[in-house]
């Protein structure tokens, strides 16, 4: 069991006792202990990229964080940041060009990375909306964009591996993978019809599970790991698009402010997920909390705990992995 499982059983808000993420590299004791290794992370300008970053640039790692505004970025993590081993990438993740220029320009300063959080996306975008190159704008830049991310910056993840340190990549998926599967290969975007925002972003974040499932299945024997996390529930700008009239519900619902997070908690499982010991080797699973996920009790896509019924299954995985390297032009 996790020991910060406790920390969990009795939320009372943001702030409470469930831990942050720096509260995550102190128990590790990994503060300055990651120097000379590389960590990449996606989505740095808002929410809990900012702390994710935070926490992990206390390990003395060099950080490579990507935004697509990065005035925004430099002023968000203007506390913590350290030009000696920081620098800021550009990365649009609505246009798979920009993916590849991104990797380019970090293959171009280094040759290994030895941990990747791909972290930032979108949520409930209320009309069908497509990226620059035609997909659905929730599976394009939650799923496809970091697809390929992790497919460019590959040879350097596996670069990295030694012995002594896998490399790992965490995956940012939620709670609303409970919304359902992943469509058929010819409705990723849904062509046929019935867009539906949270039915999307569902798809978007199963499909950000079965990314690290399958990372795992593929390459975990040559000593790169992966997981995906819920990080929980935190007021930032992912929440946009959600209408007025229900933020101003869970505003005044005790049940719903008692399990709300702020961004330094919300950060913690990544981070736990990113340099955690109980990682090391190992992989493939679904976090939340701080901990692994257990099959959910209950089907409950805005706070429900635990993950659905088809998380994990290694066919459906396979085959979305082969028509993302299709649809990205790697296959």
């Amino acid at each position: 069991m996790s020991r910060y499982a406790a920390a969990h059983e009795d939320p009372q808000g943001p702030g409470d006792a469930r831990p942050t993420a720096l509260q995550i590299i102190k128990d590790e004791g990994v503060e300055g202990k990651l120097k000379g290794k590389v960590i990449v992370i996606t989505g740095t300008s808002s929410g809990i990229g900012i702390e994710t970053a935070r926490a992990l640039a206390e390990t003395g790692a060099k950080l490579f964080l990507t935004a697509r505004n990065l005035d925004k970025a430099k002023k968000a993590c203007a506390e913590f940041f350290d030009a000696s081993r920081m620098e800021f990438i550009e990365l649009d993740l609505t246009s798979l060009n920009s993916v590849r220029t991104a990797a380019e320009n970090i293959l171009d300063k280094t040759d290994k990375i030895n941990i990747l959080v791909e972290n930032a996306g979108c949520m409930a975008v209320p009309e069908l909306e497509l990226t620059k190159d035609g997909h659905e704008m929730q599976f394009g830049v939650n799923y496809l964009a970091h697809f390929l991310f992790f497919e460019l910056l590959k040879p350097a993840l596996l670069a990295a591996v030694t012995p002594e340190l896998n490399s790992r990549v965490v995956v940012l998926s939620s709670s609303a993978h409970q919304h359902g599967g992943i469509n058929d290969t010819d409705n990723y975007n849904f062509q046929k019809g019935g867009y539906d925002p949270w039915l999307s972003y569902g798809q978007s974040k199963t499909a950000d599970i079965y990314l690290a499932n399958e990372i795992d299945r593929r390459y975990g024997s040559q000593g790169l790991h992966a997981t995906s996390v819920h990080p929980g529930g935190i007021m930032t700008e992912l929440a946009r698009y959600i209408p007025p009239e229900v933020l101003q519900s869970l505003a005044t619902s005790d049940a719903a402010k008692k399990m709300m997070k702020n961004p330094e908690q919300g950060a913690a499982t990544t981070v736990w997920a990113a340099i955690g010991k109980q990682w090391e080797n190992t992989g493939g699973k679904y976090l939340e909390n701080c901990q692994e996920a257990p099959p959910a009790k209950q089907i409950d896509p805005h706070f429900g705990k635990g993950y659905a019924p088809h998380v994990y299954d290694p066919e459906r995985e396979a085959r979305l992995w082969k028509d993302a390297l299709k649809i990205v032009g790697l296959a």
